[in-house]
C-alpha cells in the first residue's frame, strides 16, 4: 500500500495556514504517495477542497487513523497524538522547547516526530528551512503594520501644501525577517536604516539600499546567531542606541533566539527618550519582546510612543506563507521516504538533529 501523508485543519488561535497545499499534494501524488486531508483544511489559506485534485478528504478522526505521516504548521493538541497509530511520523513546527508534556506524549505513543525549526542552518537545509520562509513573511507584514499604524507617511511627498519629509525607519536585527522588513520599508519610500550586532550583516543591509547603523559593538557568534554581549559591551551599545533613537520615527525589532526569551534591546528609558508619535513594532513579542514595554498581542501607549506586539504574523498572509511552508515540508519528507516506505536515516544530520522523539525514545535535547 502507498504511504499516506496527511494534514488536519489547524486549530491554533488565528492560525490560517495549511501544511499541504494543492501544489505539494500534486507532487506527493506524483511520487506514489496518497494524500489525505481533513475537509476544509486549506480553506482559510485560500485553498478550498476543490483545488486539491490529487488528495482525498475525510473527517479528522479518520485522517488520524489512516495517517502514516502527519504534517502540521503548529503543534497539535497533545491529546491528538494518541489518535495516531504507533510508529506514525509527525512533521512540523513542534516547538519542543519548554514543552515537556508534548515531548512526553509523542514519546509515549511511540511516534517519530521531527521539529523543522530544529534543522541545522546549513546550505543543504535551506529548501526545508521553515524559520527562514516564515520569517520572510513576518518581516514583510511587520513593516506593513508599521506603515499603517504610524501617524506619518513613509515616503517623501511633494504637494501643493508643501513637502513632507520621509519617515526615518530603523530595523533592529538583520536576519531573514529584518532584511525583508528593510526591503519592504525601502519599497514604501522610507529613509531606512538597519542594525545588527553581527558585523557581517552590514553588506546585506546595504545591498538593500539601507544604511547600516554602526554602534561600535560586535557580537558575531556561531551558527548564524549572535553571541551574548558582555556587561560593558551591552552598556556601550545601549547608550549609543539610545542617543540614535531620538530621531527615529518607526522601529521594527526582529531579534529572537529559538528556545530562549527574546533579548531586551529597547529599555523603558530609551522609549521615553523617543519623540512623540514614534512607533515600535516588536516582532519578537511572542518570546517576551525586544522592548521592555512590549505586551504580546497588545498595543501599549507610553509617553506618546506606541508599542505593538503582534503575534503569528505569517498567518496573516496565509496563501503565500502556506505555499512556502508546504514546499519546506515536502523537501524534508523526501528525506524520510526510501524504497516506498518511511525510513528515517539518522546518519543524515538533517534527520537526526530535527528529531524530537523516535520509537519511544526522547531525541530532543533542550
Amino acid at each position: 500500500m502507498p504511504i499516506t501523508v496527511a494534514a488536519l485543519r489547524e486549530t491554533a488561535t488565528a492560525e490560517r495556514r495549511v501544511a499541504i497545499t494543492p501544489e505539494v499534494a500534486k507532487k506527493l501524488h506524483g511520487k506514489g504517495v496518497r494524500v489525505l486531508l481533513e475537509r476544509g483544511a486549506g480553506a482559510s489559506a485560500g485553498f478550498p477542497d476543490a483545488l486539491y485534485a490529487d488528495a482525498e478528504f475525510a473527517n479528522a478522526a479518520s485522517v488520524l487513523a489512516q495517517a502514516d505521516l502527519l504534517a502540521c504548521v503548529l503543534p497539535l493538541d497533545d491529546a491528538v497524538y494518541g489518535q495516531l497509530r504507533e510508529g506514525s511520523v509527525v512533521v512540523g513546527q513542534l516547538r519542543p522547547y519548554g514543552a515537556a508534556a508534548r515531548v512526553e506524549a509523542l514519546t509515549r505513543h511511540r511516534l517519530s516526530a521531527f521539529a523543522l525549526e530544529l534543522l541545522p542552518r546549513t546550505t543543504r537545509a535551506q529548501a526545508m528551512d521553515v524559520l527562514s520562509s516564515q520569517a520572510a513573511v513576518a518581516g514583510y507584514r511587520a513593516m506593513l503594520i508599521a506603515a499603517e499604524a504610524s501617524p506619518k507617511f513613509f515616503p517623501m511627498l511633494t504637494t501643493a501644501a508643501g513637502t513632507i519629509r520621509p519617515s526615518r525607519v530603523l530595523v533592529i536585527g538583520a536576519g531573514v525577517a529584518g532584511l525583508q522588513a528593510i526591503a519592504t520599508a525601502r519599497r514604501l519610500g522610507a529613509q531606512i536604516e538597519g542594525y545588527d550586532v553581527r558585523p557581517e550583516t552590514r553588506e546585506q543591509v546595504e545591498s538593500l539600499g539601507a544604511k547600516f547603523l554602526d554602534l561600535g559593538v560586535s557580537a558575531a557568534g556561531s551558527g548564524g546567531y549572535a553571541r551574548e554581549l558582555s556587561v560593558e559591551e551591552r552598556a556601550a551599545q545601549q547608550q549609543a542606541l539610545a542617543d540614535h533613537l531620538k530621531a527615529i520615527d518607526v522601529i521594527v525589532t526582529t531579534a529572537a533566539v529559538p528556545g530562549r526569551p527574546s533579548p531586551k534591546i529597547l529599555s523603558t528609558a530609551m522609549v521615553e527618550g523617543m519623540k512623540p508619535g514614534a512607533l515600535i513594532v516588536d516582532l519578537a513579542a511572542e518570546g517576551g519582546g525586544n522592548c521592555e514595554l512590549t505586551r504580546a498581542g497588545e498595543r501599549v501607549d507610553h509617553g506618546g510612543v506606541t508599542i505593538l506586539g503582534p503575534l503569528n504574523l505569517p498567518a496573516g498572509a496565509p496563501l503565500h506563507a502556506s505555499e512556502m511552508y508546504a514546499r519546506n515540508v515536502y523537501n524534508f519528507v523526501e528525506l524520510l521516504i526510501r524504497d516506498g516506505g518511511l525510513q528515517p536515516d539518522f546518519s543524515d544530520e538533517l534527520v537526526a538533529k530535527s528529531c524530537v522523539a523516535h520509537a519511544g525514545e526522547v531525541r530532543f535535547q533542550a
